[in-house]
Parts: C-alpha cells; structure tokens; sequence
C-alpha cells in the first residue's frame, strides 16, 4: 500500500444561501417539503447496518401541524441496546484500525453530499421535524453541519501533527488512539447539525458510536443516517436506537466498555448522568470522557453610550429567530433608562409586523415551539407574568395550540431584577427585560454574573470603551462565549467555537480541536537508537 503525509482540503464555511423569492434553492426546497409532508415514512433502529423493526413505535408530527403523521419511528427494548453495543465493539477492531485518511474520506464525502443533493432534504425534513424556517434550517442542517464535518477533517489532520521534540538518541512520538470501547451520543432536538456531529466527530476519530437522537427529531435524524451510510461509514461505527431515555442509558452506563458520553441537552439530564457516571465508576475498564453543552440564560446588557436601534434588533433576532430554542437564545436582557423608550417602541413595532405560521410558507418569521410539554410550559409563565405585579408583559403573550404549537413572541418588564423569568431558563420566545439606572453600570454587570447559574453565552453593547472594558473583566465567568455589540446567537463553526461552563457544560467548545481531543487517548512512544549497556552513571566514578 502507498504511503504518504497526506493534506486534507482546507475547510471554509459553507456559503449560506439566500431563498429569495422566484430562487431556484427556494423552489426546490419547497417541492421537497411538499412531497416529504405527503409521504409517510417508517424509521427503525439501525444496529450494525441493519434496520431493526421492533412494532413498539409512536408518530412524528410537524409541531406546527400536530394533527398530522409524517410516520413512525421503532422504540428499543434493552436488547436491542446490547446488541448495539456488541457489535460496536465487534466493528471497533477494525474501524480503531482504519488509515486516518479512509475515516477522513468518509466525512468529507457526508459534507459533499449534504452540500449537493441532500441539501433541500436535510433542510425541508428540519423545516417539518422541528419548525424551522428554511433560514434557520439552511444555517443549521445544511451550513453548520458541512461545516463541523469539513474543518474535524482538518483539526483531526492538525492534532495528529503535534509531536512531542526528538533528538539523535532517541525518537519521540505521540499516537492518538481512539478511546477504549465505545461512546455514547445523546442529542437534542433544536440542532440537527449538532444531531450529526456528537456522533459524527467522535467516529472520525476513530470511535464507536451508539447514538440516541431526540425523540422530537427523529424525522430528521434519519436523513443524517442515510448520508452516513451514503458516504461509507462501516457497519457497527455508528448505531441509531430511538426509544425510553431512561433504559437506554442505565443499559449503555451499565457496560463495562462504556469510555464516554457525548451529549447536548438539559443541565439537569446532564447531571443525572454524571451522578449515574459516578456511581458506576469503578465497573468501568477505563475513566469515562465526559463532554456536555447543556442549558443557558443567556443575556444582553446594553450601556447607555451603546445605539438603540441595534441593542433593540440583537433582542429581537437573539430572543425570537428558532422560537429563541436555541440554547444560546438571549432571555434576560438590561436596558439602560435613558434609552429604554426608544427600544421598547422599536420592540413593539418589529414584533408587531411578525408573521407566524407553517415554515412551508417563507413569509413567516415566527413558527411553533417543539412539542405540548414545551407550549404548556411557556403558556404557564406568561399567565404568571400576567397576574404579577411586579411584571408587564409590553409586546405578545398570546398563544394557541389548536393546529400547532404556537407562542406568540412575547417581551416581559420586570421590576424586579431577580424576577423568576430573569432567572429560569424557559427555550421559548420569551424575553424578560429590566431597566437600570444609567450610572449603574458595574452594579448591572455584578448583577448578570451572578444572577444565574449558567454561563453559555452573553452579550454587552457599548461605544465607550472603558465601559466596555470593565464589562468584558466582570463578566469573564458568565459566559463561554462573549459578544460584543452582536446578539449572543450564531456561533459560526470555525470562528466561534461554541460551549459554555458552570451549569451550561464542560465548555469543550464543539467545533475545535478542543472538542476533537476528549474521543482520543494518547500514547506516547520513546525509541532509543542506542541501548545502554552499563547501569553506571559517570557520578559513581
């Protein structure tokens, strides 16, 4: 077999395209979502490149339209999660072993085909699953996870390439071996490039995966799959099990050759499985890498030099675009007095020339929130903003459920900086605002870091930059990724890798080399060119 040191394209992000009207993406898009909302489909399990059929299964419906079944997908029984993890381990022996460059083959094809013709699949089947506008679905299931898939090629090229220092006696190098036994993906259902990528990322380097997608994005998760197989990943590397959250992970944690879990979701899932990672510990045949992205209450903080127009319009595409089910999405926000009418006036008009309905109609900005649970959730605080005395609602705070999910975008005045929905996170589009008084400054900013206990993302918006320089030195903990004078949303992946500390993650910012370090365990290997013979050093004499 030839040998080479082989240079990977170099990874750019993927243009984004525009959907414009009477556009030929727009067009195609549209008929694909036409015939994919017309068609039932049936998605199984898929263990080891078989599809396993269990007849315990339950519906997908667009939230928008939850009325109406776009098919099935199979729940696992436990055996099914043995199995998956079974022949994991079976496909690791050769798949630990493949040349790095067959692996990187593989996932540059995915982003190809994701890029050509799988494009309006991927995004009109994120447009139904999740209630996507095809902007938000083109920035997401087609950019972003083109994205992550391109540029792990290239960080996985460039760790390999970090090598200790060698000398004429001996010969320093440092392999980069998969982890030993397989990992574990949990992922949510607001992300379908996230969906790809836990799985994705951690299979380039050489792991194996069983993946649990989101109930809520199963419909999608299967178009993932079929550009997987499409682009050659072997049997066994990567396994998709649907089904009760709880068996999954009791039977998966249950494995001695349990080495990690890849997850984005909620803190206190996150939690719980450290807890049960814990407990477990001393089953396993090696400590478990632990990487989650989970919750936020992400803010935007404005000072009074900073212009109106757009703090008001970071609130808005921070706070709404996805339904602000983005864990990124700004919730709280503080607005100094003297330009707090300009900015509420700006609110109101922009929220008022919303339009809300299906993603199949382009027009609407506004879609429906995930699932009933999620609306019942979010109608609750509103109607408690409602009663409270110490809140205002001052734009929406109507919502309806009868065809599909839908909140309407909804901006609350708190009196009261501590108020509950400054404080919770809710992943809706709802907003709270409190106004301070323009020379209190540093007393605001010592209130955003420690109002909550995530620290995900952040915004500060100032001209003046003493001001700006004492926010960014306050602020330092509260937020894994900071903006400044930008909404707190659209980390793009080679530019802003994303990921946040205290309770929002372990901060191993997805989209890095950082993230691409926690699926290998180094080996560090000495050669010696010539072996001493004599124990004596020359101090004995």
């Amino acid at each position: 077999m030839g040998k080479g040191f082989f240079e990977v394209p170099i990874a750019v992000n993927d243009p984004i395209k525009g959907y414009a009207p009477g556009s030929p993406e727009r067009k195609e898009v549209s008929e694909t979502y036409t015939k994919m909302y017309n068609t039932t489909i049936d998605v199984p399990l898929y263990i080891n490149g078989k599809n396993i059929s269990t007849g315990n299964t339950a519906t997908m419906s667009p939230p928008h339209d939850h009325q109406h079944i776009l098919g099935t997908f199979h729940k696992a029984e436990k055996k099914h999660v043995e199995l998956a993890i079974e022949t994991a381990l079976e496909a690791r022996k050769k798949w630990s072993q493949m040349p790095w460059e067959q692996r990187a083959g593989i996932f540059l094809r995915a982003a190809e085909l994701i890029a050509g013709p799988y494009r309006a699949t991927i995004n009109a089947a994120t447009m139904l699953a999740q209630s996507k506008t095809i902007h938000q679905a083109e920035i997401d299931a087609a950019c972003e996870f083109i994205d992550f898939l391109r540029y792990n090629v290239q960080y996985m090229t460039e760790i390999y390439a970090e090598q200790p220092e060698s000398t004429s006696e001996t010969w320093n190098r440092l392999e980069y071996r998969p982890l030993e036994g397989f990992v574990y993906a949990v992922t949510p259902f607001n992300f379908t490039a996230i969906a790809g990528n836990l799985p994705a990322s951690a299979a380039l380097m050489g792991n194996v995966v069983l993946w649990k997608p989101s109930d809520s994005q199963v419909f999608s998760a299967k178009v993932i799959l079929d550009v997987f197989k499409e682009a050659g990943v072997p049997d066994g590397v990567i396994n998709m099990v649907m089904g009760d959250p709880v068996m999954i992970t009791d039977t998966v944690l249950a494995s001695p050759d349990f080495s990690g879990i890849h997850f984005t979701g909620s803190t206190d899932v996150f939690k719980g499985l450290w807890q049960k990672i814990g407990t477990n510990i001393h089953t396993y045949k090696t400590y478990p890498r632990i990487v989650g992205e989970t919750g936020g209450k992400d803010f935007i903080i404005a000072h009074k030099t900073s212009n109106p127009r757009q703090v008001a319009t970071a609130i808005i595409r921070g706070s709404f675009e996805f339904q602000g089910q983005k864990c990124s999405a700004a919730s709280r926000c503080y607005v100094p007095k003297s330009m707090w009418n300009e900015v509420k006036t700006i609110l109101q008009e922009d929220i008022k020339s919303f339009k809300m309905g299906s993603p199949e109609d382009m027009s609407n900005y506004i879609t429906a929130v995930i699932h009933e649970g999620s609306f019942d959730k979010l109608a609750s605080f509103i109607d408690q903003a409602k009663a409270d005395i110490d809140a205002e609602i001052i734009a929406g705070g109507n919502y309806d459920k009868s065809k599909g999910y839908f909140i309407e975008p909804t901006v609350i005045l708190a009196k009261d900086p501590k108020y509950t929905t400054m404080c919770t996170e809710l992943f809706g589009p709802v907003v709270t605002i409190y106004v301070y008084e323009d020379e209190a400054w540093e007393e605001t900013l010592k209130l955003v870091d420690e109002t909550s206990d995530y620290a995900l993302t952040g915004a500060v918006f100032s001209e003046d930059r003493y001001a700006l320089e004492v926010a960014v030195k306050l602020l330092e903990n509260a937020a894994g990724n900071f903006y400044i004078n930008d909404k707190p949303t659209g980390a793009v992946v080679g530019q802003q890798p994303f990921g946040g500390a205290r309770a929002s993650g372990t901060n191993d910012k997805a989209g890095s080399k950082l993230n691409l370090y926690r699926w290998v365990s180094p080996r560090m290997v000495k050669e010696t060119f010539v072996t001493p013979t004599n124990y004596r050093y020359p101090f004995l004499g």
